[in-house]
């Protein structure tokens, strides 16, 4: 099992388009790879969850990555949110 901190780089947070963009990521593991903002814990597969999370521009998320290929989905992860998600 992996955890990582992270920091929302994007003035207007995980909004539908990232949130896509992390869900099409996870869809591709197998691992089984969580969020978790303000004491929430959410599927990254879970569209609705993630836009339900409300997290917002600058804030810290801890992602936690757990299974077979968690290094790589880590590694994946945290490099959209280093980019901003291209934003």
């Amino acid at each position: 099992m992996l955890k990582e901190q992270m920091v929302v780089k994007n003035a207007t947070g995980l909004h539908a388009r990232p949130v896509t963009t992390l869900v099409k990521l996870a869809g591709r593991y197998k691992s089984t790879i969580e969020l978790v903002y303000n004491d929430k814990v959410v599927k990254l597969k879970s569209m609705m969850g993630l836009l339900g999370a409300g997290v917002k521009g600058g804030s810290t998320v801890e992602i936690i990555c757990d299974g077979e290929d968690e290094k790589a989905a880590m590694d994946e992860i945290r490099e959209l949110f280093a980019t901003g998600f291209g934003e």
